[in-house]
């Protein structure tokens, strides 16, 4: 199989380097990386940072295909699709990434593309997170939660068990198989967050499969606090309240609530006690967040922008949508 990856690009940081050298070194090798960066100044900070040129960056990761987009015109499912464009006519699986999450071992594209040849009808393969080294214990037990040990395939046959995390699908890292992402559309867009969750409901109501590879494996995770923690949340909201053809029926607060009690009775048998405060402090303000991003509609635009952590999805959602109405 023909693998390239489409990675977005904001601020960069030694980890995009680290990604890259994980990905040159695949058992099976991606074929092209397409980096769609998000205004080039920054990215030439970046270089210079790390005490290269633009030349030498090309010699080192010959792979690479790098795009520079505004920062205006950036959007979750856009710029994506925008990546996945540049893509070669003989592609036959996309990678999804983002600039922060490192392969674990040489062995990711090959565990996240393998279940393709065996499942027709599979239409995405998700890898599993492990929190980095130096991880709180919140968010090390957060990603065992979220992303446990245990591979499974999903239909839309498995929603009255699994509710909405049937539709459990992150770009983070996760492989698509090409030819069905452009029959399904791409990701959504505009998009303030949420496009591979989105993609994924869309793919597994139109009868096809989504996989959990635990044995494809990245490392991945942020030490968030609260109003980090409420911005995402508040924006994962409004993603759930303008797709109800993917969530209406899918609640998140039950699955938000098993969470909870799976982790502060991990944190009690480990003696992470100290850390239970301020893990219940950043879930208040990540329900708090949801909660007013399920209920954007209700609140003003001088409310959405001190709430959102993607104002610039606004500027071109009411601009887009007083076009609509002019």
């Amino acid at each position: 199989m023909r693998i390239e990856a489409v990675i977005p690009v904001y601020r960069p940081d030694e980890k995009l380097l680290a990604l890259l050298e994980g990905l040159s070194r695949q058992r099976v090798p991606v074929a092209a990386i397409h980096l769609v960066n998000t205004q080039r100044d920054l990215f030439a900070d970046f270089l210079r940072a790390q005490g290269m040129t633009e030349e030498a960056f090309a010699a080192r990761f010959p792979a690479v295909d790098l795009c520079h987009i505004e920062k205006k015109d950036f959007d979750h499912g856009a710029t994506r699709n925008l990546g996945a464009k540049r893509c070669s006519e003989g592609t036959d699986v996309l990678l999804c990434m983002t600039q922060d999450a490192v392969p674990a071992d040489e062995n990711l594209t090959a565990n996240l593309t393998e279940p393709f040849e065996s499942d027709a009808l599979l239409a995405a393969c998700c890898a599993r997170q492990l929190a980095a080294p130096g991880a709180d214990a919140a968010e090390r037990l957060s990603r065992q939660f979220n992303y446990p040990d245990a591979s499974r395939t999903k239909s839309q046959e498995d929603f009255p068990e699994l509710g909405i995390k049937t539709y459990f699908c992150s770009n983070v890292c996760a492989a698509y198989r090409m030819t069905l992402f452009y029959r399904l559309g791409g990701f959504p867009a505009p998009m303030i967050f949420n496009e591979d969750m989105v993609f994924a409901g869309r793919a597994l109501q139109a009868g096809y499969r989504v996989r959990y590879c635990a044995d494809a494996r990245v490392v991945h995770s942020h030490n968030y606090g609260p109003m980090q923690q409420f911005h995402r949340n508040f924006d994962l909201g409004v993603s759930q309240a303008q797709h109800p053809e993917i969530f209406a029926g899918a609640k998140s607060e039950g699955e938000g609530v098993r969470y909870v009690k799976a982790v502060l009775h991990v944190m009690q048998k480990e003696h992470c006690l100290r850390e239970v405060p301020s893990f219940l402090v950043g879930c208040a303000f990540r329900y708090l967040g949801y909660r007013e991003g399920k209920n954007y509609r209700k609140l003003s635009q001088k409310k959405i922008l001190r709430y959102t952590g993607n104002r610039g999805f606004w500027d071109n959602w009411w601009r887009q949508h007083s076009q609509d109405q002019g």
